[in-house]
């Protein structure tokens, strides 16, 4: 009898332990071990953030391990488990480590393999290949592709939160935060008693105080201030809440409601076109919301570039194993919060709906539009800023920090990809790796023909260049747009989710009672205060970018790219902070400490 040393982590979350049975078998190339019961005598197995210790025995030597086999078996009652990994001792002292990180329901089995991982064309032999099939074909009939609605990208078939797969929902922690912190809003933000104000004007802008009186945010308190002056109006088009809707000027739009006297004395006596040729004049794109009624314009901005955060997930999960350890910590709860946001903002009965004028069809319409003229260009820094003519603007601090972070998550998965495809034709090779491409052209983007995502992997640049992608979308990207919602639209004024009344477009003869009754009322008012602190807050428990909780990769090699990411992080961090000394406001969207790896809110 053979007897091997097995170490077994449970999830730290709540609910992670279980009291169900947990069997688990060890499988090698010379056969199995026996079916052995997690369960010491008088002590609680299992249990949340446990490691415990078990032996396992075998008929005979198993020679290479090829697989650990869990199975959970209900007792009593039904009560799910999270394993994080687990560690085999052989008997001659080799330890191999087996990443886990899922949840065991029901009456579950699931086969756990070695850490380092394999290329479809590293797995010579059939018991491999045929388990790599299987355990494909159960990930595409558990996450597959729906039309949410017309003109827009698919998204996971889900109803709701709660028809996800448990390896993919919230923990209970997050789950309870997420589902109270609006409520917390209301309360704490003393905005009961203005909600149910549906179609009450405020007196005056002053009156709009009475709602943010409490508000301790600097960067709010500092848009207060200033949000009349027309330098600050600029500013926050380059570093406000949408960075991304501003391109040079190369020619004046038809209809330019601006002419040459209007501002020439703003221009040093020169002209519109002339300072369009020396490449002084930026615009904001709001080309999407051509045909869009006037009212619905104003405050839309923050929503425009939302889809982009939506887009990015393959819900059939069609990766190669080295995607799979590389992408899984960027995709953490992601597809729980797209599907909330579906049902909760975008829903029939959702926070848009309450707030904003274009309502839940016209924010159809613009998401059509969006779609529209979607690209993959517009998803990859460099090429976007150069598409928009805004290499070199000044004071465009999005643009600064955010290039700091792609190179180096550029240079994060050359290291980690580059461990494994040391040549293009490896890249070529890949079965799985090209049908996840084709798969994510033919269902997510099917209706842009034009959207300009490589139809195949043909070098490892082009490898490389679509996984930095997908890594700054779900993290800096979603950062930059995300997490200032609340500095830059808690002082209502500045940043209206709607507009009651068409634009007015004269300064002459409008009265205070006008303006109150274009801008939100206290009921749109208390809302749009209340879910924008609730989307934009600093979250707890969250996982910065960098840091993994869950340790996917056990090779050295790999450690060590890791390392060496972590620590240009935190050089980009101090050349940030070193910049924002200097500055009446400094940018912090794209500080390494305040960005999370995924888009969990």
């Amino acid at each position: 009898m053979v007897t091997y040393s097995v170490t077994v982590a449970t999830g730290t979350t709540s609910y992670s332990g279980t009291n169900n049975y947990i069997y688990i078998t060890l499988i090698g190339e010379k056969g199995e071990s026996e079916k052995t019961k997690l369960d010491k005598w008088l002590q609680n197995d299992l249990e949340r953030g446990s490691v415990d210790e078990y032996e396992v025995k075998s008929p005979r030597d198993l020679g290479s391990i090829r697989w650990l086999r869990l199975e959970k078996v209900r007792f009593l009652v039904e009560d799910d488990w999270f394993c994080r990994y687990a560690m085999v001792r052989t008997p001659s002292g080799e330890t191999l480590h087996f990443p886990c990180y899922r949840w065991l329901s029901e009456d579950d089995v699931i086969h756990m393999r070695e850490g380092p991982a394999k290329r479809p064309t590293d797995d010579k032999s059939p018991a491999f290949l045929t388990h790599r099939m299987k355990e494909l074909d159960e990930r595409q009939k558990l996450y597959r592709w729906k039309l949410w609605k017309p003109g827009v990208t698919k998204c996971i078939d889900a109803e709701s939160e709660d028809n996800l797969h448990p390896d993919v929902k919230f923990d209970e922690y997050r789950r309870s935060d997420f589902e109270h912190a609006l409520h917390v809003a209301l309360g704490e933000l003393f905005l009961k008693k203005f909600v149910n104000l549906f179609g009450s004007s405020w007196d005056s802008l002053k009156s709009f105080q009475r709602i943010f009186w409490r508000v301790k945010n600097n960067i709010g308190n500092y848009v207060m201030k200033h949000w009349k002056e027309d330098w600050f109006f600029g500013y926050q088009f380059k570093n406000g809440c949408n960075p991304c809707i501003i391109e040079k000027c190369s020619k004046i739009p038809e209809n330019f409601p601006v002419t040459n006297d209007m501002v020439c004395k703003s221009l040093g006596g020169s002209t519109l076109e002339e300072q369009i040729q020396k490449g002084n004049i930026y615009i904001v794109d709001f080309k999407v919301l051509d045909g869009v009624p006037a009212n619905v314009i104003k405050g839309v901005q923050q929503y425009v570039a939302a889809p982009i955060c939506l887009l990015y997930q393959d819900p059939k999960n069609r990766l190669l194993p080295i995607a799979i350890q590389l992408l899984t910590p960027h995709t953490r709860y992601t597809l729980e919060i797209n599907t909330r946001a579906r049902n909760d903002l975008l829903g029939k009965n959702g926070v848009i709906i309450r707030v904003v004028a274009s309502g839940g069809r016209g924010m159809d319409v613009i998401a059509q539009k969006a779609f529209e003229m979607f690209s993959y260009s517009a998803l990859c820094l460099p090429d976007n800023l150069k598409q928009r003519g805004l290499e070199g603007l000044k004071d465009y601090y999005y643009q600064e920090d955010g290039l700091q972070l792609w190179f180096a998550i550029n240079k994060y998965v050359k290291g980690i990809a580059g461990l494994y495809y040391k040549t293009d034709q490896e890249v070529c090779e890949d079965s799985e790796l090209q049908a996840w491409i084709q798969d994510l052209l033919q269902e997510g983007f099917q209706e842009l023909p034009g959207f300009g995502m490589p139809e195949a992997f043909h070098t490892r640049e082009e490898l490389y260049k679509f996984l930095t992608m997908v890594i700054f979308t779900c993290s800096a990207q979603h950062a930059a747009l995300n997490n200032g919602q609340y500095d830059w639209c808690c002082w209502i004024p500045n940043s209206p989710c709607t507009m009651r009344q068409p634009p007015l477009t004269s300064k002459d003869d409008i009265s205070v009672e006008q303006l109150m009754e274009t801008l939100p009322d206290m009921s749109q008012s208390s809302v749009q205060m209340a879910f924008t602190w609730h989307l934009g807050r600093k979250l707890p428990n969250k996982i910065l970018l960098g840091c993994f909780d869950e340790e996917y990769f056990t090779e050295e090699g790999a450690k060590k790219v890791i390392a060496e990411f972590r620590e240009e992080l935190k050089d980009i961090e101090k050349r940030i902070e070193k910049r924002n000394e200097g500055l009446p406001l400094g940018y912090e969207y794209l500080k390494p400490s305040n960005i999370e790896n995924s888009v969990s809110i």
